[in-house]
Parts: C-alpha cells; structure tokens; sequence
C-alpha cells in the first residue's frame, strides 16, 4: 500500500511451556470447578502470600508454594493432589491434561483484552488518507474470528480526538467572541457583520489547504484559529472607527471614506507582518515542519483574502445598514439639521439609533 513503510508485526517468540487444560467434565463428576483448580494450581506454581514474618525488625513475605525442583518437573505436577469436596485427594491429572507445548513469551493486555499491534510509519503521503484506505482494505479483505476486533490507534487516534477537541472549543471560543464584540460595539448588528469576517477569513484558508493537497490536519485548524483572531481584529478596527465617525455627526460617505482610510495603515502593517513571519514556516524544511508547515500555508492564504474582503465587504456593508450600527444609547448628531431662522445647527436635533 502507497504511503506504508515500517512496517512490522509485535514480535511473537515461541517459548517452551507447561500446558495445562482443564477438562470441565471430568472436574464436575468429583464436584470440582475450573476455577477452584485453577486457584490450587495457582498457588502451587506462583505461590501465595499467607502471612509476614518479623526478623531483625523487617518483615518478610511467607509464600506458599511447591519447592523450585517440583515447580520444573511435569510429573510432579501431573501428580499433585487435589481436594474434593468429599474428603477424597485425586491426581490433578485425573482432571487435568498437563502437557509441554509452545506458546508466547509474552501477552499484552488493553481493557482487559489480549492485545497485538500491528504497527507501521507513514511516508509521502498523509496519515488521514492511508488509514482510510488501510480501513477499507482490511475490511474488504480480512474475516476476523468471533471475539476479535481492530482498533486503530496511535497518532491517528491522537489527531482524530484532538480535532473535536478542537472543533468544540473552536466553537465555544466563537460565542465568546461575539459576545465580547457586541460589549465593544454595543450593537447586534455591528457584531453581526465583524463576525462576517470569519468565513471571509477561511475563503483563503481552504483555497490554500486545496493548493497544497487537500489535507486538512491539526495544525490547520489551528492556523485557522490564529486567523479568526486577526481577522476579528480587523473587523472591529473598522466598525469602532465608523461607528465614532458616525455619531460625531458626519455624513455616512465620509464616515465610510475617512474611517477607511484612517485604519487602513493598521490593517495592512498587522496582515503584512504576519504574512511575512509565516513565509519562512512555509518554505522553510527540516525537524516539526509537518505542524508548522500546515499551520502557516493556512494563516498565510487566509490574511490575502481576509485582509483584502474586510476592506472591500466592510465598507459596503456599513453604507448599506451603518445607520443601524451606532451603539445604543449614544448620541448622533444630524448635520442638515437647521434653525427656524434657516442657519445650520451643529448640535441641533440629537437621535438614537435604536
């Protein structure tokens, strides 16, 4: 499979074992239970911690099990008595069959669940997609018995929950944004439409993310999340400043004209300064590029975009609803209006917004 290297199975050595396998018939005419032979067994290969004995002010573990020699031997494993519930001792063998064989040397273990790994790297192409196709292989191609199942974990497993974790306080963070933008315009529709911002802010990100292949990875969404932030900015420089200009009485096109104007320094040093520190992460090569690479390409794309559409749609919207988006409370002076005697008023008629 494209994209696939490293890769290797846990390695499984076979070691020469004691077996045994208990047979539950035999067990049930003498009134016995696996699992009351399996804890006699237990005891007598593992041993058991039955006390403590003090010595020279330490304690040590009194364990009861068989002596090393008999451990080792298979005969006298056959041949250990086991009691029934009757008073009777029977050979274990009797309900047992106690054999050498080959097994694991070892058996890991997740939830409770006997574990192997299948484990591999992912070159030249993005881990997203490689496993989507190893899924649709597998699942095409391999019958798994009754009891088993796959998990695929590792990095991909990582990256899948970092990215609803990301979504959800991306969204959360949202919310909070447009509240604190609504406390700082003090109009819903002002909110409105600097919260326009943010999917004209990922118009560039998505045209970057499609130029450069498609994969939309962590370090994207950060990127994204990094751009939402300058992008916001920009919006509120914009409205705040048309907003003043607004209710210091003059007419909306100059509002609209000077307002620009006056903040359009600020938007384009902030978007070229950050264009420029992400050009190096862009171009640049070596050791954690794969998160800063992603990341810059995104906030990069998205200031062009931003940056000019925040210049173009803000403004026209403003001309379009700027009478409704004077916060409330605040007074607006009207320009045109004029005394009975036909003179001009500075500060004649005083109205609110809402």
């Amino acid at each position: 499979m494209d994209g696939l290297v490293d890769l290797q199975l846990e390695p499984q050595v076979p070691i020469r074992q004691v077996q045994i396998q208990f047979d539950r018939a035999a067990a049930a005419r003498y009134g016995l239970t696996v699992g009351q032979l399996s804890e006699m067994v237990e005891v007598a290969l593992n041993g058991r911690v039955v006390s403590q004995v003090l010595e020279e002010q330490q304690l040590f573990d009194l364990v009861v099990w068989l002596k090393h020699d008999a451990r080792n031997n298979i005969e006298t494993i056959r041949n250990l008595l086991v009691d029934t519930p009757t008073g009777q001792k029977i050979p274990l063998a009797q309900v047992a069959q106690i054999n050498y064989d080959t097994g694991p040397n070892t058996i890991n273990r997740e939830n409770v669940s006997r574990l192997i790994v299948v484990s591999a790297n992912v070159a030249g192409r993005d881990l997203g997609s490689v496993v989507q196709d190893v899924q649709a292989h597998v699942k095409s191609a391999v019958e798994l018995p009754a009891g088993y199942f796959i998990q695929y974990g590792g990095q991909f497993e990582s990256e899948q929950q970092a990215s609803r974790n990301l979504l959800i306080f991306g969204g959360l963070a949202i919310m909070v944004i447009s509240i604190l933008m609504y406390f700082a315009v003090k109009s819903v529709a002002g909110m409105v439409m600097i919260m326009i911002n943010l999917p004209l802010a990922l118009v560039g990100g998505i045209v970057s993310i499609a130029v450069g292949g498609g994969v939309v990875s962590v370090a994207s969404l950060v990127g994204f999340i990094t751009l939402f932030g300058v992008a916001t900015r920009n919006g509120l420089l914009l409205v705040d400043n048309y907003n003043r200009k607004l209710a210091e009485g003059l007419p909306l096109q100059q509002v609209i004209v000077d307002g620009s104007m006056e903040r359009l320094v600020a938007i384009l040093m902030t978007a070229l300064t950050s264009a420029l520190g992400m050009v190096p992460l862009v171009l640049g090569g070596g050791a954690g590029q794969e998160i800063l690479q992603p990341l810059a390409v995104v906030v990069l794309g998205g200031l062009f975009t931003s940056t000019a559409l925040t210049l173009l749609v803000l403004p026209a919207l403003y001309a379009r609803f700027g009478q409704f988006l004077v916060p409330k409370g605040q007074a607006v002076v009207d320009p045109t209006a004029v005394s009975s005697d036909g003179k001009q008023l500075a500060n004649a008629v005083l109205t609110d917004s809402h």
